[in-house]
């Protein structure tokens, strides 16, 4: 039942056979045949289906709950018993926002230090994907936002505060006021992402407009637009860090606390052992330096 369990499983996550058949690496025909099987065994339809995929009957929904805990406890079993024999082996799936991106060897080095034999498959993700694909078991743990948005049934571990900054071609220094930041041709992430929520709510609180003359998903688009001196951006202080940033740009701190940034995990127990690893890391070496 296990693997006709994760076959349902990734049939739910692409919502299609033909997709699932080939993320599974199995023909169409087998991947129907083990739904049906599944059906039979379980004794309700799962998948509603006419000429094509049309989404899972409201037992199927709860089937997929059950399939989630099951599979991970299984997955969680054979995991704790190959480290036992070999120490903390395999791929960890990281999801992590790209404000944090400057900052994830801070986690992921120590980790991968303490353990040779494990390897990091780093991720960009926003922090909605970064929620649903926890859940979905496609990620392992993921680094986020802690304080501003709901974050669903995790544990978390707070890493460090992100606090923001204004980037621009200007002659000025010293702090500047979001209302006074907003006075400036701005350059934004886009909207699917939590720190430009963040930002947009700043922006509203001092009575500013929130809109952006230009949004993009890359920094180094936002970067390239603040180069020619038309345009500012409110960044995380570590972007403005992290990246370097073009001749005659300069950095203007924002007022404000800030948010929290922190490592996320599902709330199971026991944890996978590469998760308890991770875990065990960022604990040991703490918040990060700000």
């Amino acid at each position: 039942m296990i693997d006709k369990l994760s076959m349902f499983m990734v049939l739910a996550r692409e919502q299609h056979f033909g997709r699932a058949a080939e993320a599974l690496g199995v023909t169409q025909p087998s991947l129907s045949s083990a739904i049906k099987a599944l059906e039979e065994q379980l004794g309700v339809q799962l998948v509603r289906r006419g000429s094509r995929y049309q989404g899972l009957t409201p037992e199927g929904e709860r089937v997929l709950g059950w399939a989630r805990r099951i599979v991970g406890d299984t997955r969680t079993m054979q995991a704790e018993m190959q480290a036992r024999r070999k120490g903390v082996s395999g791929l960890l799936r990281l999801g992590v926002i790209p404000t944090a991106m400057p900052r994830i060897a801070e986690l992921t080095g120590p980790f991968l230090r303490r353990h040779p034999n494990a390897g990091v498959s780093i991720l960009s993700r926003s922090s909605d994907e970064i929620r649903e694909q926890i859940e979905a078991m496609e990620l392992d743990a993921g680094v986020t936002y802690l304080d501003s948005e709901p974050l669903g049934r995790v544990q978390s571990l707070p890493l460090y505060r992100e606090t923001y900054c204004l980037v621009s071609r200007d002659s000025k220094t010293g702090p500047v006021d979001w209302g006074e930041a907003a006075a400036r041709p701005l350059c934004l992430l886009t909207p699917d992402m939590q720190n430009r929520r963040i930002v947009t709510r700043h922006l509203l609180d001092v009575g500013a407009d929130a809109m952006a003359r230009v949004e993009s998903t890359s920094m180094l688009a936002i970067l390239a637009h603040v180069a020619t001196g038309d345009w500012a951006a409110i960044l995380p202080h570590s972007i403005a860090r992290g990246l370097r940033l073009p001749e005659g740009v300069g950095v203007r701190d924002l007022s404000g606390e800030g948010h929290l940034v922190g490592l996320v995990v599902a709330r199971r127990e026991p944890h996978p052992p590469l998760v308890e690893a991770l875990l065990k890391t960022a604990d040991s070496i703490g918040a990060f330096d700000q």
